[in-house]
């Protein structure tokens, strides 16, 4: 169903889509953010390009079933646009470890009685 493909070019960085404006961060979640594939249509999934000559989309015609555009094929498990829904971010946050450290003292509770 999927083909790896060493040559599509990988739209990540650090764990981070930063050409997306709203996409989380999926550093410190345990989630390894994948390469793009190409799906049985030949059609490239999560180059964040969002065309493929190939696509259905780019050669719809009255004889397209619309069908044929569902199903798992057609999204990438990091780099698809349902991350970028507050709800999905915020299962993110919840994998993600506190980060508290360069404010609290190691050992002393720094914050008390002081309010």
């Amino acid at each position: 169903m999927q083909d790896k493909d060493e040559n599509l070019e990988i739209p990540f960085i650090d764990e981070t889509l930063p050409h997306q404006i709203n996409a989380p961060s999926f550093k410190g979640t345990g989630i390894k953010m994948e390469a793009p594939f190409t799906n049985i249509h030949n059609v490239v999934i999560g180059d964040s390009l969002y065309a493929s000559e190939n696509s259905p989309l780019e050669n719809w015609s009255v004889n397209t079933d619309p069908e044929i555009m569902a199903g798992e094929q057609w999204i990438h498990p990091t780099n698809d646009i349902g991350w970028n829904t507050e709800e999905n971010r915020e299962l993110l946050e919840e994998k993600r470890n506190p980060q508290a450290a360069p404010f609290m003292h190691p050992t002393h509770d720094t914050g008390k009685d002081v309010d």
